[in-house]
């Protein structure tokens, strides 16, 4: 007999590197009562004030965006023009393919879902307010038909996450702090947990941290600036393995140079994308570097992902805490798809080496890299279907805790 509350949720993600469609089987449901929890297990337990969850990856899959889609959801991104009529094809041809990489998914893992959590593709993201006829208002849009997807799946979706954050007065983001301090939270020391997608963006757990505790943001560019110099310089979507980035010398000094720009030194909370390091920056990045060797150019560009990172690590994980005393962080999680790029990860590791914090993989605790975001948002729609809030408040700054999404029935 299936566990009062327990519902099998399909959480789907398409990111900003606009790859494809990542698709999570999830088994999720309520423990009550004080039980505890061994890290990495699929028991999960949330905190003394909020029921605790189980959660069972049952399966997940990626499914690319064929090459023609994946050229329209680029071109659509933080678009200076674009027709009308071509955003709206686009938002329900998205919802068809969410809705067949949902039901391929359940065919492959022989599951049947009960709720779809999707995070739909984001074309534009301001997380802060600025000024717009008058007033100042912030923004996100995350497109894809949640309508086209519970009608043909059948079973209710739950879409467009951010804007319920941003309406309390958070940033829409990051959302997935939520899952991170499930997972996480219960290590002698303090952990960040690392997400290397198109954007890399952290949460910092510290030692015995409560979910207001919990520090999370945008670092910077995580494989968008790579990804976009190799299809410039050798016309291929990524530099697989990091094959291309270990055979070249990284260029200092535009390094430097691109780590002054205020992003980087932005005190959180704070989220970035297109607009931070999309074309415009991958266009004044490749004139810094100049006549350089194509290799330089991709090495200089894994480096900086890296960089940034450690740097806002060291700036505002590190060393800042009450008081000014520091908090020891041992260990960082990776996930994302940068996590499978090893030049990435060495670069990121020697960068760490002086903080002391050494880099594990969210693949040892059960949850694959590729699979983490997904899982995600299959976690923040069974908290939606249950009326409860799933946003960090201390993460995106909004001024209160907030259920997120909207509901769409078959």
């Amino acid at each position: 007999m299936k566990p009062k509350g327990t519902l099998v949720v399909a959480g789907v993600m398409s990111g900003t590197s606009g790859d494809g469609i990542n698709v999570a089987l999830v088994r999720v449901g309520d423990t009550r009562g004080g039980a505890r929890r061994r890290s990495g297990t699929a028991s999960i337990v949330r905190g003394q004030q909020s029921p605790g969850h189980t959660i069972k990856l049952l399966g997940h899959v990626e499914f690319p965006y064929a090459k023609q889609v994946r050229s329209a959801v680029l071109g659509a991104m933080n678009a200076g023009e674009i027709s009308v009529a071509d955003l709206a094809r686009l938002n329900f041809l998205l919802g068809e393919l969410y809705a067949d990489a949902v039901l391929s998914a359940q065919r492959r893992f022989r599951v049947k879902s009960e709720l779809v959590g999707c995070h739909g593709q984001t074309l534009y993201h301001q997380g802060e307010a600025k000024p717009f006829l008058g007033r100042k208002v912030a923004t996100t849009w995350q497109t894809g038909e949640a309508a086209t997807i519970a009608a043909r799946v059948g079973v209710p979706v739950v879409s467009d996450f951010r804007p319920a954050d941003m309406a309390v007065g958070g940033q829409g983001a990051p959302l997935v702090p939520f899952l991170d301090y499930l997972l996480f939270a219960d290590c002698p020391e303090g952990r960040v947990v690392q997400n290397i997608g198109g954007i890399a963006n952290l949460t910092a757990i510290p030692s015995g941290a409560a979910a207001n505790d919990v520090v999370a943001f945008d670092t910077g560019p995580g494989n968008m600036v790579m990804d976009a110099v190799m299809e410039e310089l050798f016309g291929r979507p990524y530099d697989r393995g990091g094959t291309i980035a270990a055979s070249g010398e990284a260029l200092n000094r535009v390094i430097d140079d691109m780590l002054r720009r205020p992003f980087f030194h932005r005190t959180p909370p704070k989220t970035a994308g297109r607009e931070e390091f999309g074309r415009e920056f991958v266009r004044e990045f490749l004139q810094s570097c100049g006549r350089a060797r194509k290799q330089d150019v991709v090495a200089t560009a894994a480096t900086l992902t890296a960089r940034s990172i450690a740097d806002a690590v060291q700036r505002f994980v590190v060393k800042a805490s009450p008081g000014g005393r520091k908090r020891p962080y041992a260990e960082m999680i990776l996930s994302g798809g940068g996590a499978k790029n090893p030049t990435l990860v060495r670069m990121l590791s020697n960068e760490l080496a002086s903080l002391g914090i050494k880099i594990r993989f969210s693949d040892e605790f059960g949850l694959p890299s590729e699979a983490k975001e997904a899982v995600a948002f299959a976690m923040l729609a069974y908290e939606t279907w249950h009326r409860r809030p799933s946003n960090v408040p201390s993460a995106t700054g909004a001024k209160r805790a907030a259920v997120l999404g909207k509901i769409s029935y078959p």
